[in-house]
């Protein structure tokens, strides 16, 4: 990474720990992060993006072990997270009790991925779990540019870092799982015959 970047994210860390919100790049969408761990910051998203708060929130991290830090990861979801991640995959899973009810909607499970765009992951290396969602109002487009997502969100962030446009363009798929079952909440990136391939099932 170049210095201006490395600044850049240098500025986000320090925003997430003063509970801020950051816009911040992947390879789908831009998302809008804050703490994972921090209830007001978790607030603020809401707020940010008028988005309902029965509508729970996703959590972006490093890698399997940060995941394994704040879920529950069954040996099927570490199979999908082997197969998929980093990558435009956010598994719903059963959450630990260190990720506050804000986040996930008082629900028991909470959605996990591992973006894979270097920016993504070195914030949540050198921050931790980070809240991810499309840095866009709720219902509106998602924003594939960080002129985009400024544009809706920068009132509330002061801190927008710019790679260029998303690679892919949409949302990841979410994948629901609780002990052997499993269902594609949303379609995205990832098919659903891709799944079934990894896992050797039919949905």
């Amino acid at each position: 990474m170049d210095k201006a970047t490395i600044e850049a994210i240098n500025k986000a860390v320090t925003d997430l720990r003063d509970g801020k919100l950051i816009i911040y790049p992947t390879e789908t969408v831009y998302g809008i992060g804050a703490d994972a761990f921090d209830e007001a910051a978790a607030k603020k998203v809401y707020i940010a993006k008028s988005r309902p708060f029965d509508m729970p929130l996703s959590v972006a991290v490093s890698d399997l072990d940060m995941m394994r830090s704040i879920a529950e990861v069954t040996p099927t979801a570490e199979k999908l997270a082997e197969a998929f991640l980093p990558g435009p995959l956010t598994i719903i899973i059963k959450k630990r009790s260190n990720v506050p009810d804000i986040v996930t909607s008082m629900s028991d499970k909470v959605g996990i991925r591992i973006p894979d765009h270097p920016i993504a992951r070195e914030l949540a290396r050198r921050f931790g779990p980070i809240i991810t969602t499309s840095a866009n109002k709720h219902s509106k487009p998602d924003a594939v540019t960080a002129q985009e997502a400024a544009k809706d969100l920068s009132p509330y962030a002061e801190t927008c870092l710019d790679s260029g446009p998303c690679s892919l363009g949409k949302p990841s798929t979410i994948v629901w799982m609780k002990d052997d079952e499993m269902e594609i909440v949303r379609q995205g990136a990832i098919t659903r015959k891709q799944i079934e391939e990894a896992l050797d099932v039919k949905l």
